[in-house]
């Protein structure tokens, strides 16, 4: 059975694009349009992995990882965070919160599948 990967963002585009790429990989893919949204579907099924945005409405990024991270049975979880947010105290901030990757927009889908590939390994 292949791995599951979450994406969360609110940018129907992107997530979209993500879903495609890794659907190629052979990855199930749920998709989430913000927080409140992914960790209600984080509720319902196994997830391997979560690619998150930053900057959504509702629940963003940041808050998201957080409420991921202090759930036990998620806690080990690898999330990459694909977001605009370039800012070095903004990745600081998510370092600390648990994030695996952060991940610049616009991206190369060659980088982001190959942290995809390298946490789930």
């Amino acid at each position: 059975m292949g791995k599951t990967v979450l994406i969360v963002d609110d940018s129907m585009s992107i997530r979209q694009l993500v879903k495609a790429t890794l659907l190629t990989k052979g990855y199930t893919v749920v998709d989430a349009c913000d927080g409140v949204d992914a960790l209600q579907k984080l509720g319902s099924q196994r997830v391997n992995l979560v690619i998150s945005d930053v900057n959504m409405p509702n629940m963003d990024g940041i808050t998201l990882l957080k409420a991921i991270k202090a759930k036990p049975e998620h806690r080990f979880t690898p999330v990459i965070m694909l977001t605009t947010e370039s800012q070095e105290g903004m990745k600081r901030e998510g370092q600390a919160a648990g994030a695996k990757a952060w991940i610049v927009k616009p991206f190369q889908l060659e980088l982001m599948l190959a942290a995809v590939e390298k946490l789930l390994m």
